[in-house]
């Protein structure tokens, strides 16, 4: 069996690698879906406690006005 060229060599190795990459772009990790769930949550109960803020501040501020008429 003959020796492989250097050059010959280097093509299949690039082959290789190119064969790799391919395969690991077509089939993605499959995603944590626990985590999107719980981070959901949070944001929900951040949006609630933003809204009462809010709300808080409309009636300080209704109350400053009452009081200064």
């Amino acid at each position: 069996m003959a020796k492989k060229s250097k050059l010959a060599q280097r093509a299949d190795d690039l082959k290789t690698a190119v064969t790799d990459l391919v395969a690991a772009v077509v089939s993605p990790p499959a995603k944590k879906k626990r985590r999107k769930a719980k981070k959901a949550k949070v944001v929900k109960a951040a949006k609630k406690v933003k809204k009462t803020a809010k709300k808080t501040v409309r009636k300080a501020k209704k109350k400053a006005r009452k009081a200064a008429k």
